[in-house]
């Protein structure tokens, strides 16, 4: 019950503080009437007041308390109101043990609102209304009177700038938890952009290159489908390997998109998608060079390829890059370049060098040139090879085609070249 009720003037307090403060300046108000008619006689201790409490006196104590109830609004013209009513009450000849404590209280609303710069000189003015009133007091009480009263005006100023100084941090932390939760939305945001930005990338790194490879199979199957059968059979047999691969990527994609913290795929322990993620295929590397380049060669296109350098295992971030590189060149080859060979070059060094370049006689968006529409071809690729610190070139050449160029650093344990390996390693599997 007594928890309750502190809770309700809690409440009461914070929603109407003007009605808490007028509640406490009646309290003062009428505990100073009550000390004012227990002290009227003067029998219990002569010496206090020289003068009895009349019509004024009351009126003295009842503005000089009463002002308490704007204490919040206006500290500083509280605390001057205060200060004069007891300094004028008491310099009346009225008891001058009464209207002293309403000067305490503003004080403490003072140092609890303001620096102390403003606040420790009105704990002065504070302290000299008390002296004051210990000066008019009987001799035996002078000098412990002002020994008190200071200790007391010490001690209301010291608690009100303590709350001033819990308020202020309390704001500073609550404007830091602001800004903190604004920086992780953003950070959550940018990371939401950015993995779309991937996701968009690997999508077009996946697609683009086998569905070029379908269509351009479809239309020649279509073109010799009477004429020639073998051929349009062999070209049937290339969309149907290439679609299944490319199905195998977009599942291997979909898995890693799919995946939850309790290790399902699809958020249901079960069915389609919620296999071990090993059972796909694994990820795209150079390792895999060979059948990239026979899917091109059997689109049509003369794919020379030449490895250099001390060949080894690659980071998986570096490997997957240069794999995609590889990718959407001879891709935007096969599209663009018309009857052309496409050079492949694979450097194992300090860095790993790319070079892909062609021939053709077609339009200057061969190997790496943006795509019609403006597609995302070169710009995607420039986004990889930044992400891993390395530099892409890209343009036609002076003879004719086009040509790509791109390193990545290699920082991996084991990165240096074998200078006695630089010699060119037989071309894989040339037509």
């Amino acid at each position: 019950m007594r928890a309750k009720v502190l809770s309700s003037l809690r409440r009461l307090a914070r929603i109407h503080p003007f009605l808490t403060d007028l509640a406490l300046a009646v309290a003062v108000t009428a505990t100073s009437l009550a000390f004012a008619l227990a002290f009227a006689d003067g029998s219990s201790d002569p010496g206090y007041a020289q003068r009895p409490l009349d019509a004024a006196g009351i009126g003295m104590t009842v503005a000089g308390n009463l002002v308490l109830s704007w204490r919040r609004r206006t500290p500083l013209t509280v605390l001057a109101i205060t200060c004069a009513v007891a300094v004028s009450f008491h310099t009346a000849g009225y008891d001058c043990r009464l209207n002293n404590w309403g000067t305490l209280i503003a004080l403490y609303t003072v140092a609890g609102r303001l620096p102390p710069a403003v606040s420790a000189p009105c704990a002065l003015v504070v302290a000299a209304c008390w002296w004051h009133a210990s000066l008019l007091a009987p001799d035996d009480f002078t000098w412990p009177n002002i020994a008190q009263v200071s200790v007391m005006t010490g001690v209301a100023w010291t608690f009100g700038n303590g709350v001033r100084m819990l308020a202020t941090r309390n704001q500073r932390l609550a404007e830091l938890t602001e800004r903190l939760r604004r920086n992780q939305e953003d950070r959550a945001r940018r990371a939401v952009t950015e993995e779309r930005v991937r996701i968009a990338r690997e999508l077009h790194d996946v697609v683009a290159h086998h569905m070029a490879v379908i269509v351009i199979q479809a239309g020649l199957a279509r073109y010799v489908f009477t004429s020639d059968p073998a051929t349009a059979r062999s070209a049937l047999a290339t969309i149907s390997d290439t679609g299944s691969e490319v199905m195998g990527e977009m599942r291997r994609l979909l898995a890693v998109l799919r995946i939850d913290p309790n290790g399902d795929h699809d958020g249901n322990g079960g069915g389609e998608g919620g296999g071990d993620p090993a059972s796909y295929d694994p990820t795209p590397s150079l390792q895999r060079l060979d059948q990239l380049v026979e899917r091109v060669r059997a689109a049509g296109v003369t794919v020379e390829v030449t490895v250099t350098g001390s060949v080894r295992p690659l980071p998986p971030g570096i490997d997957l890059c240069a794999y995609r590189v590889l990718q959407e060149c001879l891709t935007n080859v096969l599209k663009h370049a018309g009857p052309a060979t496409a050079r492949v070059l694979v450097h194992y060094g300090t860095e790993l060098e790319l070079r892909v370049s062609d021939d053709g006689r077609g339009r200057a968006a061969a190997c790496g040139a943006p795509e019609e529409g403006g597609g995302h071809g070169l710009p995607g690729m420039r986004e990889r090879v930044k992400l891993y610190r390395g530099m892409i070139t890209a343009g036609p050449k002076p003879a004719g085609g086009f040509e790509v160029v791109v390193t990545l650093p290699l920082t991996s344990p084991g990165a240096s070249p074998d200078p006695g390996d630089q010699r060119p390693q037989p071309r894989r599997g040339e037509p």
